[in-house]
């Protein structure tokens, strides 16, 4: 499949635009660190950043389109070395020919956790998918896991899903800053919209997006289940801690359900309301840090 934009020299399926227009600061992302980019086993280089010392180790998967800068705030709290990369086609993370799988996303993960030492894992929407789909090959991988608003497992997606991958990846083809703006101000809520802060947000996410890119490849996904069957997540070994939302039509409550029925003993907490990492971000961060600090 074709790529937006010509490949950089350094891999990721990145635009180069003479004059991006991008924020300095804002919330809930943090400032954007330097990273580094990560050389692994399959051949494909990961961008990743390393935060925090000491053990234990985590590593935080992002959700689709999502970026290293959105992730940091989940993990702000969380003691020890955190690592933070971008998936394939994500980035200036390579994005090698497709199709892909999530069995080519829970590579990218394995190979980033094993690189670092990470014992515990976070997952969101489709980093959730690719953790599931490495604990259903590796139950004893990691110690403890936490899923927030994690995506579906049987690869039946809502149309309002498919609907934004494919309103974003014309935007950023475009290479339009308005038109990657209109394409991402759904993922604020109403609340945010038209604030200094969610202004600074979509001005940090139409310059991450216009300078790095989107593969398309990220549209084969779903052409198979990101876990075929889902029974063997029963062998997971650790802990686990899930989070959904009521009202998020991106991730329906009952996919976090369905998730921590099938990991023995997994805590599920169901948030009244979407948006928290917005509305209610200091008390995500409590809980996500009180389950992986303990």
């Amino acid at each position: 499949m074709r790529r937006f934009g010509p490949p950089p020299p350094d891999g990721g399926p990145r635009l180069q635009r003479p004059d991006p227009t991008g924020p300095r600061s804002g919330r809930p992302t943090l400032p954007q660190a330097p990273t580094e980019m990560m050389s692994t086993p399959s051949g494909v280089r990961l961008e990743g950043l390393i935060t925090g010392v000491g053990d234990p180790v985590t590593v935080f998967a992002h959700g689709l389109a999502g970026d290293i800068a959105g992730t940091r705030p989940l993990g702000s709290g969380v003691t020890g070395r955190r690592v933070f990369f971008h998936f394939r086609g994500h980035g200036r993370s390579d994005a090698p020919v497709g199709p892909w799988s999530f069995g080519d996303l829970a590579s990218d993960l394995r190979e980033v956790a094993d690189r670092t030492g990470a014992t515990r894992a976070l997952g969101v929407s489709l980093g959730g998918a690719a953790l599931g789909r490495l604990l259903s090959e590796t139950p004893d991988r990691f110690e403890r896991v936490v899923f927030y608003l994690p995506a579906p497992l049987d690869g039946n997606r809502p149309a309002a899903a498919e609907a934004r991958l494919e309103r974003l990846l014309a935007a950023v083809e475009s290479g339009e800053a308005a038109s990657i703006a209109a394409a991402v101000e759904p993922e604020l809520p109403p609340s945010v919209r038209n604030t200094p802060t969610g202004w600074s947000f979509l001005r940090q996410r139409v310059e991450q997006l216009q300078r790095d890119g989107l593969a398309p490849e990220l549209t084969t996904l779903w052409h198979e289940p990101a876990v075929a069957d889902e029974s063997s997540l029963r062998a997971f070994q650790g802990r686990a801690l899930v989070l959904g939302c009521v009202g998020d039509e991106l991730h329906p409550v009952a996919w976090a359900e369905r998730l921590a029925s099938l990991l023995p003993g997994a805590e599920l907490h169901v948030y009244d309301h979407p948006a928290i990492l917005w509305t209610n971000r200091r008390e995500l961060r409590e809980r996500i840090s009180a389950f992986l600090n303990d």
